[in-house]
């Protein structure tokens, strides 16, 4: 019985030959990165909660301040110096105001073969460049940053194979989503999901991205994109190399398989209170719903091709007077080459308003906070109740275009639509 990619990178943090589901190991890891969420919890327990407290390899640990950046009230800023001044006595490095978390390991750490915990959920982010990236709360990040080490149950692995191509106008956004829709917010629970087939190949390192950071929200320990040679040049790019680049064996044992037609799928709009609330935007746009703010951002959809996405549409087009769009790039790289493209120009000039990099409004806690009764539609990751705002606040979520033409429109709507 062969393994899949999940199953080896397990296997070597292990240090074993092989695994298999249901086993439990205990794993040396290779990153583990925390943000200005939960860190000044886990500093709190370093410091009343152990008796020799010390950090296992300061190298392996990041931090990084994106989710309150920067500081909205006297309570953030006292987490944040905490935060600061734990890194600086600890030689851990630490990031501030440069970009979402998911970002910048994607930019300056994560390599194939890797197994990664992160104090946040959307980790499984990291599986875009053939890595195990997996959130952990505040006191498994502890335990693994004293010790260098946890232990990992072993999960099953679905395995989505994808063919072909998506049609012009249709996002890798609207493809996870999808997938979503039809498995379900627990379709994939402590599972890993796993993305292959000449459909996968296709997509660009930006669009991997995408499909591995909302695995999570089909309950997924993992989500996995099948290394090949634009991960390798991905690293290369970015000064490190790919080593070890993991492919599932032909006899691999899989807890289900599901084969996707790229080129059928439509562009979505999930509608509130939960991300497997599947809607084709076909349906929502004959409602006309109206909406008070737009927003383009966030680890899932900040990146560079969703800025030029959102650009396209605004592009010559003003934002409606009843509508506040925000846009937050993902990180400064990102920020700098929408500046050097002219894409920030546009946004202003359409009357979206350009925020500095971090969480933004898919944090729903520092920036465009939404009040009652309001309507987001937005390239965040998650639309529960309260997520972004009032409790009776309604968020739908999006791919980068929809959001751009319906901040125009002034209603939900596609960008064949103006």
């Amino acid at each position: 019985m062969g393994m899949t990619i999940g199953e080896k990178i397990i296997a070597r943090a292990a240090g074993v030959d092989f695994v298999k589901p249901n086993d439990i190991h205990t794993v040396t890891l290779d990153r583990m990165m925390s943000n200005d969420g939960t860190t000044h919890l886990t500093v709190d327990m370093y410091h009343n909660k152990l008796k020799h407290p010390r950090i296992a390899d300061p190298q392996k640990v990041v931090f990084i301040m994106d989710h309150n950046v920067p500081a909205d009230s006297a309570k953030t800023a006292a987490a944040h110096r905490k935060m600061r001044d734990f890194a600086r006595e600890n030689n851990i490095k630490l990031y501030e105001g440069q970009g979402v978390c998911h970002q910048i390991m994607m930019e300056d750490y994560v390599c194939p073969g890797e197994l990664i915990f992160g104090a946040d959920s959307h980790t499984t982010t990291y599986g875009a460049l053939g890595a195990f990236g997996t959130g952990v709360g505040c006191t498994d990040f502890l335990y693994a940053m004293v010790t260098g080490k946890s232990w990992v149950m072993v999960p099953e692995t679905i395995r989505f194979n994808l063919h072909g191509k998506l049609r012009e106008g249709v996002y890798p956004r609207d493809l996870i989503l999808t997938i979503i829709g039809d498995i379900g917010a627990n379709g994939a629970n402590y599972k890993i999901m796993e993305f292959a087939g000449d459909g996968e190949h296709a997509m660009s390192i930006n669009d991997r991205f995408v499909l591995c950071n909302l695995t999570v929200e089909a309950g997924a320990k993992a989500g996995i994109c099948e290394p090949d040679e634009k991960v390798a040049e991905y690293c290369r790019e970015h000064g490190r190399e790919a080593v070890h680049m993991f492919k599932s064996d032909e006899d691999a044992v899989y807890a289900a398989v599901y084969d996707y037609d790229l080129d059928k799928i439509e562009p979505v709009c999930v509608r509130p209170d939960f991300v497997d609330n599947f809607a084709l935007l076909s349906e929502v746009k004959k409602e006309k719903v109206s909406i008070d703010e737009a927003f383009v951002g966030s680890c899932n959809n900040g990146r560079i091709d969703e800025m030029r996405q959102a650009a396209a549409v605004l592009k010559g087009r003003k934002v409606s007077p009843k509508v506040r769009m925000l846009i937050a790039p993902a990180s400064q790289a990102v920020y700098l080459q929408a500046l050097e493209e002219g894409l920030i120009t546009i946004f202003m000039e359409a009357g979206a308003m350009v925020m500095n990099t971090n969480c933004s409004v898919c944090w729903g806690a520092c920036q465009g906070v939404i009040g009652e009764n309001e309507v987001l539609i937005t390239t965040g990751t998650r639309n529960f109740k309260g997520r972004s705002g009032a409790p009776s606040s309604k968020v739908y979520m999006a791919n980068a275009a929809v959001c751009a033409a319906s901040a125009v429109a002034g209603y939900i709507c596609g960008p064949e639509d103006l």
